[in-house]
C-alpha cells in the first residue's frame, strides 16, 4: 500500500481563485486539489485533499489522520472504498490552517498531539502582510513551513513530504 499525504485546506481556502486574485492568483483550490493528486500519482504517494471552514471539522480531521479507528465517522476524512479494508493512518500532512494559523490553539495542539510530520503552507507571504500574521500557533511544531510561493507552495511541500519525509512504510 502506498503512503498517503493529507492536504488540509482551513477557512476561505475555498475561494482560491476569486478571492483577491491580486495576492492569491487566479488558480482555484480544485486546481491545486487536481494538480496535487497528478503530482502524488508520480511519486508514488496518495493525496487526500480536504478543506473546511469549521476549525473544529479541522480537528477531527487531523485525529482521523493519526488513528482513523477512533475517528472512523470524521466527516472530512473519506472512508475506504473497501468496506472489508479499514481506512489506514495518515503518513504526513500539508496544511494551509489560513487565518487559524494565527489563531487555533486547537489545530496546534491536534497536531502536536498526534504523531504525523506536518508542513505548513501559505499561498502568500504573511511576513510582509498584517502584523498579526507574522506570529503562526503552528510553525515551531512543523517540520517545514513555505510561504510567498503562490500555490507552488503546495507542490514544494508535496515533494518535500514525499522525498524527504521518512514517512512510514506501510504493509
Amino acid at each position: 500500500m502506498s503512503r498517503s499525504i493529507l492536504i488540509i485546506n482551513g477557512p476561505n481556502l475555498n475561494l482560491l481563485g476569486t478571492r483577491e486574485p491580486h495576492m492569491y492568483g487566479n488558480t482555484t483550490l480544485a486546481d491545486v486539489e487536481r494538480s496535487a493528486h497528478e503530482q502524488a500519482k508520480s511519486l508514488g504517494v496518495s493525496v487526500i485533499a480536504i478543506q473546511s471552514n469549521h476549525e473544529g471539522e479541522l480537528v477531527d480531521a487531523i485525529h482521523a489522520a493519526a488513528k482513523p479507528d477512533l475517528f472512523p465517522a470524521a466527516k472530512l476524512i473519506p472512508a475506504s472504498s473497501d468496506p472489508s479494508s479499514p481506512r489506514k493512518p495518515i503518513d504526513a500532512v500539508i496544511i494551509n490552517a489560513g487565518a487559524f494559523t494565527h489563531t487555533s490553539v486547537a489545530i496546534r495542539d491536534a497536531l502536536a498531539g498526534v504523531d504525523v510530520p506536518f508542513i505548513e503552507v501559505h499561498v502568500t507571504n504573511v511576513h510582509a502582510r498584517e502584523e498579526f500574521r507574522h506570529k503562526s500557533f503552528l510553525a515551531d511544531k512543523a517540520v517545514a513551513v513555505i510561504c510567498g510561493l503562490g500555490v507552488y507552495g503546495y507542490t514544494a511541500a508535496l515533494e518535500y513530504a514525499a522525498k524527504h519525509l521518512k514517512l512510514k512504510q506501510k504493509a
